[in-house]
């Protein structure tokens, strides 16, 4: 997707999250900067979400994500985030939701 990426990371319990967050963003865009994947300056958002599931659940989040570009025809990336805000009962403020530009 041109404006976001879906991850499924399994983790140890001591595993800091954000420290993992921030390598990988860290560590891609170095690496997209130094192949020119684009014109200019490629660099990640601040913020992140994050969603624990179950082992039961992967056969239904590895689907999903394999077919996120169909599910996008329907539904913008902020929608589909809200959504998922509001399935797992998070408090937000919409002036930290991004744009869809």
């Amino acid at each position: 997707m041109p404006n976001h990426i879906h991850l499924l990371i399994g983790t140890k319990p001591n595993c800091n999250l954000s420290d993992l967050i921030r390598d990988i963003k860290s560590n891609s865009s170095k690496w997209i900067n130094e192949k020119q994947f684009i014109n200019g300056k490629f660099e990640w958002q601040t913020g992140f979400g994050a969603f624990s599931i179950g082992q039961s659940q992967l056969p239904k989040i590895i689907n999903y994500i394999k077919k996120q570009e169909e599910h996008h025809k329907t539904k913008t990336f902020k929608e589909e985030y809200i959504n998922f805000l509001s399935a797992y009962d998070i408090d937000y403020k919409t002036e930290y939701i991004f744009s869809d530009d």
